[in-house]
C-alpha cells in the first residue's frame, strides 16, 4: 500500500517503477502548477509549472525544434512524483539524482523524446540554467550581483493562478504533440 501514490487523474502508480504509459500528461500539469520553486523562499508564489513554461517559450523564441521546447517544458516533469529539492542539497543526493533521472526518462518516453541527444540535452540545460539567473533578481529577496543571461522571450515572473498555469501547460503539451500522434 505504501509503495503507492494516488496521482491527481486518480491513477495508482509505484513512483520508483513508473512506465511511460504511466504518465499523464494532466498529473505533471497540475502538480506543477502547485509547487514552487526554490523551496517557496520567493517574493511570490511561482511554480514549477510555470518555470517550465517559461523555459519552452524561451526555446520556441531561439528557433529551437519542438524536441528541445517540448523536452525543456517536461524536464522538471519528475518533480511530479518525487516533488522538488533545491540545487544546493540535491547536488548531494545522489540516489536522489538517480531515482529523478530514471523518472525523467520515462517522462521523455512518454513523450517521445526518449532518445535526446547530448546536444539536445545540453541545450535544455542551458535554458534552465539561464530561466533560473533570470528568476534570482525578481524572485529571491536578495538578488545576485551577476547581470542575467540575455534571454530572447520574455518570461512570466508574476504570480499566476495555478489553475492558469496547469491549462497553459496542457495546452502547450498538446500542441507539441500533435506533430508527433502520441498522446
Amino acid at each position: 500500500m505504501y509503495d503507492y501514490m494516488c496521482t491527481y487523474s486518480g491513477q495508482m502508480l509505484k513512483p520508483l517503477e513508473l512506465r511511460p504509459e504511466d504518465i499523464d500528461p494532466l498529473d505533471i500539469a497540475h502538480a506543477l502548477s502547485l509547487l514552487c520553486r526554490g523551496s517557496g523562499h520567493l517574493v511570490h508564489f511561482y511554480s514549477v509549472g510555470q518555470h517550465c513554461i517559461n523555459c519552452a517559450k524561451e526555446a520556441k523564441a531561439r528557433g529551437w525544434d519542438r524536441r528541445v521546447v517540448l523536452g525543456c517544458l517536461v524536464h522538471d516533469a519528475s518533480e511530479a512524483y518525487l516533488s522538488d529539492i533545491i540545487r544546493p542539497v540535491k547536488k548531494h543526493l545522489s540516489n536522489y539524482m538517480e531515482l529523478e533521472d530514471r523518472i525523467l526518462l520515462t517522462v521523455y518516453q512518454r513523450f517521445g523524446i526518449g532518445d535526446l541527444t547530448e546536444e539536445e540535452y545540453g541545450k535544455i540545460r542551458r535554458i534552465d540554467n539561464e530561466i533560473l539567473e533570470n528568476e534570482i533578481p525578481v524572485l529571491m529577496s536578495r538578488p545576485e550581483d551577476t547581470q542575467p543571461a540575455k534571454l530572447f522571450s520574455e518570461p512570466d515572473f508574476s504570480q499566476r493562478d495555478m489553475k492558469a498555469v496547469e491549462e497553459e501547460y496542457l495546452r502547450m503539451v498538446k500542441e507539441l504533440m500533435e506533430s508527433q500522434e502520441v498522446i
